[in-house]
């Protein structure tokens, strides 16, 4: 039977001291019960704790990072699915660099990856990684491609060179970069050392589960735990398969060996299977994909993906409720209503000032959710739009007395204007995508 978060307060310091990263003992009890905290972050931690907690208090899926200004962090998951509870870590997104390219090629291709970033419900999304392979014969144009990457991007860099002499010479130049090492053959004595002197996680690849994790074992008890788990498989739904299977022996029967974060090389014969494998292995269960080539439309795509994977299902993103000037509003301008769900908020606001009008958008406090879903839930009515109206003082910053509401709310209407002595309520459009045909037909001022 697992512990609890106070049977394992009751074997820690409690000093309080922070040393953790915690404010308290019990605090980082409770993590420590939630799989969330291992036990070695407490340097304080006395021999009876460490002896009855040891490895249970690991997280069943180990956290990894890869980089250094902002290191990219993988792992640490606690569940099979995401409405169980949430995923905690998105999958990494790594470009493949290739050291036979033209040094002018690679430079080019360096800039466009690290300037490619997209903006969506306030969030950046951009790739994570560079995955360069030493595809050539000459150690200097691997060492000259991983000085193009330092010079020019901040990103992690998963290095993939089966020249052992050239790789050694660039984890020195990557030592306190915390970088990936990938192994295309068995781990090796000396792939081990090298990680422990450079500070560098392993990425393991086999073709068997016996294979993986006795590679994984291996490579823990001679003291590298930073791993990354590739199980080499024939096709996609054989990958599916093995990853399922993976993740579940690490969450449910705790089997050690595979609590690590999973990879995939994406490999396709064309755009679409590209698209379709990295979707799928981005679902399920990888934290790190590599794409063989740079996409923006793909990328795009497996950004809208993963931020909508990775998005807390019970915390909604949300922008803060206030009143949003869209374009250069005067006193005069029209006044449009809704909710501060992000993606609600981006698509009203840029459908706004797509008409080619300013106005005043008044975004309500409804704990981020969409309009149809505030409303079911009593937190999009007449009475609280009304108060809240009230509580920023609207009628000071305008003088236009018009509202204007989504139509697929109508029913409020009357409501609101009984709330609001002196308003006229005007019904939108149902979509967002009708505003700038609405706004031309009817008088909003």
């Amino acid at each position: 039977m697992p512990l609890s978060g106070l049977d394992i307060f009751k074997l820690l310091p409690k000093t309080n001291c922070g040393d953790c990263g915690v404010p308290t003992c019990m605090a980082f009890a409770m993590k420590l019960a939630q799989k969330k905290a291992e036990l070695s972050e407490c340097p304080h931690a006395s021999e009876e704790a460490k002896e009855t907690l040891g490895a249970a208090s690991e997280p069943p899926v180990r956290l990894v990072k890869i980089g250094k200004a902002k290191p990219l962090e993988i792992g640490n998951e606690t569940v099979m699915f995401r409405h169980e509870k949430t995923f905690f870590h998105q999958t990494g997104i790594a470009l493949q660099l290739r050291t036979s390219e033209d040094e002018e090629q690679l430079l080019s291709k360096i800039k466009e990856i690290e300037n490619y970033k997209v903006e969506r419900v306030g969030e950046e999304l951009k790739a994570d990684l560079f995955f360069i392979s030493h595809d050539s014969e000459e150690k200097d144009v691997f060492l000259k491609t991983l000085q193009l990457v330092k010079q020019n991007s901040t990103k992690g860099i998963i290095l993939d060179c089966p020249d052992k002499e050239a790789l050694k010479e660039g984890l020195d130049w990557l030592k306190d970069e915390q970088p990936a090492i990938f192994l295309k053959e068995e781990v090796t004595d000396k792939d081990i050392e090298l990680a422990k002197n450079h500070n560098a996680s392993l990425v393991l690849t086999a073709y068997s589960f016996d294979d993986l994790a006795r590679q994984s074992e291996k490579a823990k008890q001679a003291g590298v735990n930073d791993l990354i788990l590739n199980l080499a498989s024939k096709n996609a739904g054989l990958q599916l398969q093995h990853n399922t299977i993976m993740r579940r022996s690490a969450l449910k029967k705790n089997f050690k060996s595979f609590g690590y974060p999973l990879f995939t090389f994406i490999q396709g014969e064309n755009e679409f299977d590209f698209l379709a494998k990295a979707s799928l292995f981005l679902c399920k269960y990888d934290s790190i994909i590599v794409l063989p080539r740079f996409n923006k439309a793909m990328l795009y795509t497996l950004f809208t993906l993963r931020q909508n994977i990775y998005t807390d299902p019970q915390k909604p993103i949300q922008v803060d409720p206030k009143v949003y000037p869209i374009g250069e509003p005067s006193p005069e301008s029209p006044v449009f209503v809704t909710t501060n769900f992000s993606l609600t908020y981006f698509i009203v606001s840029g459908e706004i000032e797509n008409s080619g009008i300013s106005a005043h958008l008044v975004v309500c406090d409804t704990e981020g959710q969409s309009v149809l879903t505030a409303w079911a839930a009593g937190k999009f009515v007449g009475e609280k739009i009304a108060a809240f109206i009230k509580d920023i003082k609207l009628e000071q910053q305008v003088k236009t007395r018009k509202l204007i509401i989504p139509g697929f709310v109508s029913q409020i209407s009357g409501d609101l204007e009984e709330s609001l002595p002196g308003w006229e309520v005007i019904v939108g459009c149902q979509e967002a995508a009708d505003i700038a045909s609405f706004v031309k037909t009817v008088k909003l001022t």
